[in-house]
């Protein structure tokens, strides 16, 4: 591979990564021609990408984000590394890689690390919390729900409760000071 196709190759990887807000870093060296080919095809059926790279392309087009992804430099790029792309959400290549270790066998795909807008997820015990993680849009409507949880309990006491408030009032005000 000459340089300007290596450097071409950078180019190209650094804007997938800077358009792209989650991505997975995994190895699939343990698999067979036919499970690989699964393995793609269970990438591309969940709307995901993925791709084998070099790990010195992979960490220079890193570098060429502008990002502090140095971290991975220290044992996520090591042996073979594919990068899964997510482009809408940050869970399924988590879900992604369980269910296809359930099929294939647990040491058969590798996860190494991951980028999920911006923070960085290293090693295998961070596999469980990337698949528990909740999006941006379920994050909003947990916050939207509860915003509103609070109005919604005072209109339902003040509907529910008008002659019971009626009554309250009224007591109050004939009450002595």
């Amino acid at each position: 591979m000459t340089r300007e196709e290596k450097n071409q190759i950078i180019d190209e990887l650094s804007e997938k990564f800077a358009v792209t807000p989650y991505f997975y870093i995994a190895s699939t060296a343990g698999l067979t021609v036919a499970q690989a080919t699964e393995f793609r095809r269970m990438c591309f059926s969940r709307g995901l990408e993925y791709k084998v790279f070099k790990n010195t392309l992979i960490a220079k087009a890193l570098e060429k984000t502008g990002n502090d992804y140095s971290a991975f430099n220290e044992g996520v790029l090591k042996g073979m590394s594919g990068i899964i792309f997510s482009p809408e959400n940050a869970k399924v290549p988590a879900k992604l890689i369980k269910d296809f270790r359930k099929e294939a066998g647990k040491d058969k795909i590798a996860f190494k690390g991951a980028s999920i807008e911006g923070g960085l997820y290293i090693g295998e015990d961070q596999l469980t919390a990337l698949e528990n993680i909740k999006s941006k849009n379920e994050m909003i409507g947990e916050v939207i729900g509860l915003l509103q949880s609070p109005a919604k309990n005072v209109i339902s006491a003040l509907s529910s409760g008008e002659k019971k408030l009626a009554g309250i009032v009224k007591t109050l005000g004939e009450r002595p000071e």
